[in-house]
């Protein structure tokens, strides 16, 4: 006990403060020596604060200086450094948790983490009702919920919402719905009288089933983003399919970026500035109901050149098909599809396999049946962009670098 006296004796000549203020506190079973890297100072309590009688105004606070350092370097960290760390340093509040409309994808975002998914029972009764009960304390920890509501639409929308619900009674400090495809992100306006916008209708369901943040990738439109009430961190998949194609090796002056219909311009202008300022073209389309286009011309020159047809999504496959048969037609040498979301509606695997495109570049951000896969398609993984984003969100650090 005498130690201890000499070692609070020597933090209040250091703090020049009179001894009844001191807030020091030493266990009897501490064999750390005292330093100097502990300094203290005297903070202002805010008078609501719910411990006020214990934290006035004047009394002492230790603060170690290497800390906020500390803090900061860990906030630089990526995943990729995480993963390399002991495992006991790994974060102990960050849970993944994976529906079952795409569990392969969740899989991998976890092993870019080095986390394993946390368990939880998804069942079906025989009525259809779904059934969630996640299977470990998951009281003050962030959650991350890997669910994109891919087909069967609604059965996917509904199995996240009662996710979200079940990690809100369970006390989950945050939830984030990750949603790598976004369903009903096409219905964002009105095009006639009496529609309804069901990207709004969604986003509203899932702030009001308890998601603090949402996590969306490629949205049909940014004015989706706009929908929400909650904050929404919007990540693109064509840094994935730039690299692929960077591969390819295409020399650039053979290349041509196109879009596929107007209402794709402003995405197909972003792609081609990344690929060393890439010309572009635009296909005209006229659609005379839903899932059914109609070519009427295209802007640009193609001619002898290799066009590179960029969309979000592929459903039908009927207006990225019409498209290409008339890049072919206008002497286009080689016609490359690339698009993040493959919802490959029927029935788009047979116009994808028709022979009209060199490659079909998609994303697995939706699971690809075994009966859709032909020769001429090939799947790319975001889970690396995804777990780099979640990791980052998680961390309080810039997602907009990544981007």
């Amino acid at each position: 006990m005498t130690g201890i006296r000499t070692m609070r004796r020597e933090v209040l000549n250091a703090c020049k403060l009179p001894q009844q203020v001191c807030c020091l506190k030493v266990r009897h079973t501490c064999r750390r020596p005292l330093q100097a890297a502990w300094t203290c100072r005297a903070i202002v309590a805010p008078t609501t604060h719910t411990n006020g009688a214990a934290l006035r105004a004047g009394k002492p606070v230790l603060e170690n200086p290497l800390w906020h350092d500390s803090l900061q370097a860990e906030s630089h960290s990526t995943a990729a450094q995480l993963y390399r760390q002991p495992k006991g340093m790994l974060p102990n509040r960050l849970r993944l948790f994976a529906g079952t409309a795409n569990p392969a994808l969740a899989h991998e975002v976890a092993c870019y983490l080095g986390l394993d998914l946390g368990g939880i029972k998804i069942k079906r009764f025989a009525d259809g009702e779904i059934y969630v009960q996640v299977q470990e304390s998951i009281r003050g920890c962030d959650v991350f919920l890997i669910q994109p509501t891919c087909p069967p639409v609604n059965d996917s929308l509904m199995e996240l919402l009662i996710m979200i619900d079940a990690c809100k009674r369970a006390s989950a400090r945050s939830i984030t719905a990750v949603m790598p495809y976004f369903g009903y992100a096409r219905a964002d306006r009105k095009t006639q009288g009496r529609e309804s916008i069901a990207a709004k209708l969604a986003a509203n369901l899932l702030t009001e089933a308890g998601a603090d943040r949402v996590l969306a990738m490629d949205l049909h439109s940014g004015q989706c983003v706009g929908y929400f009430d909650i904050p929404v961190d919007h990540v693109y998949g064509d840094s994935v399919i730039l690299d692929y194609l960077a591969s390819k090796r295409i020399s650039t002056g053979d290349l041509v970026v196109v879009s596929p219909d107007v209402g794709g311009v402003a995405r197909a202008r972003a792609f081609a500035k990344k690929l060393n300022d890439a010309p572009l073209a635009i296909v005209d389309k006229r659609r005379s109901s839903h899932n059914v286009s109609e070519v009427m011309n295209l802007i640009g020159d193609v001619k002898d050149k290799v066009a590179v047809l960029v969309d979000d999504m592929i459903d039908t496959a009927g207006t990225i098909t019409n498209a290409a048969k008339v890049l072919h037609a206008e002497g286009a040498r080689e016609v490359y599809a690339c698009a993040t979301h493959a919802v490959l509606s029927p029935p788009a695997t047979a116009r994808l396999s028709s022979g009209v495109f060199q490659e079909v570049i998609i994303a697995n951000t939706i699971p690809v049946k075994a009966e859709d896969h032909f020769p001429e398609l090939t799947v790319l993984s975001v889970a690396n962009l995804l777990g780099e984003t979640i990791w980052r969100v998680y961390n309080a650090s810039s997602v907009q670098s990544i981007l």
